[in-house]
């Protein structure tokens, strides 16, 4: 069996991590098929919004158990390759044109957590389970640092990395982390549901708002508000903004 399944309905791709047997855990094959099927989405311009899943009852554990026992028998220079390539994942879901999201059903940890919260949005039903228990062995969440950091305060990243808790979906909705809690029985149709609004909305308009928002960081104000200007007189410039201005005043 494949360890990554691709389903589309409608214009959403359905990536789904295929290893039920392991939690979903990650290896090089996963990661890798990963990468590729997201770089294929990321061409095909039909496509509105790309969903990663888990096969079984949950999302994704984290490294598998092959993956931390080559972790410990590697120089440097080799843990510092396989960490790369995990940071090209999440670096890709980022640059991607389209939203990304993930829906989580049980346990989303360490790696997968990383994964989870590295996707545009995510959504779960009230299994879902997410933490970074790595400090418990020793091991460090260094490669979702950067993406914890950007979606908390300091002091709640701190927390979240370091003390090695698992919290729930609502928690983490309570401070903007996941954006739509559904029912368990209908899960599958309520995530189609959720994401189905992007075919409803302008895809020029969505890719280019990803493009400015993920662009911001690092740029002072002045800078980001120059960034926006431009993007704002791209914007003005595509077929569905003359459209939809169009339509506006024969209204």
């Amino acid at each position: 069996m494949p360890e990554l399944l691709t389903s589309d309905q409608n214009s959403v791709r359905f990536l789904t991590l295929n290893r039920p047997e392991k939690r979903n855990a990650l290896n090089d094959a996963l990661i890798s098929a990963l990468k590729n099927e997201l770089r294929r989405a990321d061409a095909e311009t039909e496509l509105r919004a790309i969903v990663i899943r888990g096969a079984g009852k949950d999302f994704c554990s984290g490294a598998d158990l092959s993956a931390l026992q080559k972790i410990s028998e590697s120089s440097y220079e080799e843990n510092l390759e396989d960490a790369r390539s995990l940071g090209e994942l999440f670096k890709l879901i980022r640059g991607l044109r389209m939203p990304v999201i993930a829906a989580v059903r049980g346990k989303a940890l360490a790696g997968g957590c990383g994964l989870a919260l590295a996707c545009d949005l995510v959504v779960t039903d009230s299994t879902a389970v997410f933490g970074f228990p790595e400090v418990k062995i020793g091991f460090v969440p260094a490669m979702v640092a950067a993406i914890v950091r950007r979606n908390m305060s300091e002091r709640d990243a701190f927390a979240t990395l370091t003390l090695g808790y698992e919290m729930g979906a609502v928690e983490l909705s309570g401070i903007g982390l996941v954006h739509g809690i559904f029912n368990d029985e209908s899960f599958d149709e309520d995530v189609l549901g959720f994401v189905g609004q992007y075919e409803k909305l302008s895809a020029s308009a969505v890719q280019m708002t990803k493009r400015l928002l993920y662009n911001i960081d690092g740029l002072t104000f002045d800078e980001a508000i120059e960034l926006g200007a431009k993007i704002n007189a791209e914007a003005r410039m595509t077929d569905d903004c003359k459209a939809g201005i169009a339509k506006f005043l024969n209204k």
